[in-house]
């Protein structure tokens, strides 16, 4: 099954992920995802959102929106997530090579672990800071989940 992009449009407000984990569900079961995946792919999107909910429209009198869509190419479901506001400084050496791993749990402070999640669930993330932010979060289909 190969079908063009699915798009989404929610108001920049945390009272819509829902939503956006809903329509997530359902492509990834139309594409052929195990459970496992597509729980990984819900957390992930999340993160997108999220971050974009949070910091693309901090301090602006415009809530605005966040565009999400889905592109299943028959190998791979790409999900991109996109926002108009703000950018933030993104160093994809810097999240790539976190220290986390090596730090005690209570020296590990909430926010910005995003990215790194992202990273860790999906097979790719892209990240674009430019007119906003555009995170590209794709999740390969492996051989052994293929539908029949």
């Amino acid at each position: 099954m190969k079908y063009g992009p699915i798009q989404l449009t929610i108001p920049a407000k945390a009272d819509y992920l829902d939503i956006v984990r809903s329509a997530l569900y359902g492509v990834a079961v139309k594409c052929g995802f195990s459970f496992e995946d597509i729980e990984d792919m819900k957390v992930a999107i999340t993160e997108a959102c999220t971050n974009a909910i949070l910091h693309a429209y901090e301090g602006s009198t415009n809530s605005g929106s966040v565009d999400i869509s889905f592109m299943w190419n028959g190998e791979a479901l790409m999900i991109t997530v996109r926002d108009y506001g703000r950018s933030y400084e993104y160093n994809p050496g810097k999240q790539r090579s976190s220290t986390l791993h090596y730090k005690p749990l209570n020296e590990v402070t909430a926010g910005g672990l995003g990215i790194f999640m992202m990273q860790a669930l999906m097979d790719d993330v892209e990240v674009c800071i430019e007119n906003g932010t555009e995170v590209v979060l794709t999740k390969r289909m492996s051989r052994s989940e293929e539908m029949v």
